[in-house]
């Protein structure tokens, strides 16, 4: 079974390609495939794009080109739920569209012709990455001897915008919660993603690391924070991910 694996940004997916044993870079879709075996797993990697239209073309060229049986995507992510802070890591467990508003002929965040506001993430494969991310960091703990970001689990929100203001992040936040989806963190593509694998019946998982609490320092450091924080959690938590997938 070939796993997909998303990276929101190239520092991410490098480590990975490091790791790639017998590598085939593939052109489809103005974009690269990288196609391998990472610990005997099949796999391809690839990179989303930004957006959540950018993202669900990369997700639909998985599946329909390279027969991708599930999906895992890693990438950063502003926190904005109570206790989620930079350099914690949260494991999705469903995605909300926040930018989403059919209304009134639809209720806000509900997808039209869909009947519902959020996509779930598949149980098992959330478990498997849940527990991967956790050793992952105890295993950068106790190679950088730091303190380790606090895996959360719960509601990612994607849209496309950046957030990067106090106030955008509290009316978003405040907004989200009064309609019954208090999420921890923002993003950018997640939701889009897991709507693909919903359309295809294709399990699907998402973790992302926490760059910042999406507010007016939003911007600061962050390629910094990319590469010295962001791509070690992700390929640690990949690879083990990976180790723990059931023998093809």
């Amino acid at each position: 079974m070939t796993t997909a694996i998303l990276s929101a940004l190239a520092e991410e997916q490098q480590g990975l390609l490091d790791l790639l044993q017998r590598p085939q870079c593939v052109t489809r879709a103005g974009r690269e495939f990288w196609l391998g075996e990472l610990h005997g797993q099949p796999v391809v990697l690839a990179l989303s794009r930004i957006g959540k239209v950018a993202a669900a073309t990369t997700a639909t060229t998985l599946i329909e080109a390279f027969g991708a049986r599930r999906l895992v995507f890693t990438g950063v992510a502003g926190g904005v739920g109570p206790g989620v802070q930079v350099g914690d890591v949260v494991v999705a467990t469903e995605f909300v569209q926040h930018d989403m508003d059919a209304s009134p002929i639809f209720p806000r965040y509900q997808i039209p012709l869909y009947g519902r506001e959020r996509f779930a993430c598949d149980e098992a494969l959330l478990a498997l990455l849940s527990g991967a991310s956790r050793t992952g960091l105890i295993r950068l703990k106790a190679e950088f001897h730091a303190k380790p970001g606090v895996v959360h689990q719960g509601l990612i929100a994607s849209g496309d915008r950046f957030v990067s203001a106090a106030e955008e992040a509290r009316a978003l936040h405040q907004a989200l919660s009064e309609a019954g989806h208090p999420p921890l963190a923002v993003e950018m593509e997640g939701a889009a993603v897991a709507q693909v694998c919903h359309d295809y019946g294709l399990p699907f998982a998402a973790v992302r690391t926490i760059s910042d609490r999406a507010d007016d320092t939003a911007h600061v450091d962050f390629p910094k924070f990319v590469t010295e924080v962001a791509s070690r959690y992700a390929l640690a938590i990949i690879d083990e991910f990976v180790r723990r997938l059931p023998a093809r």
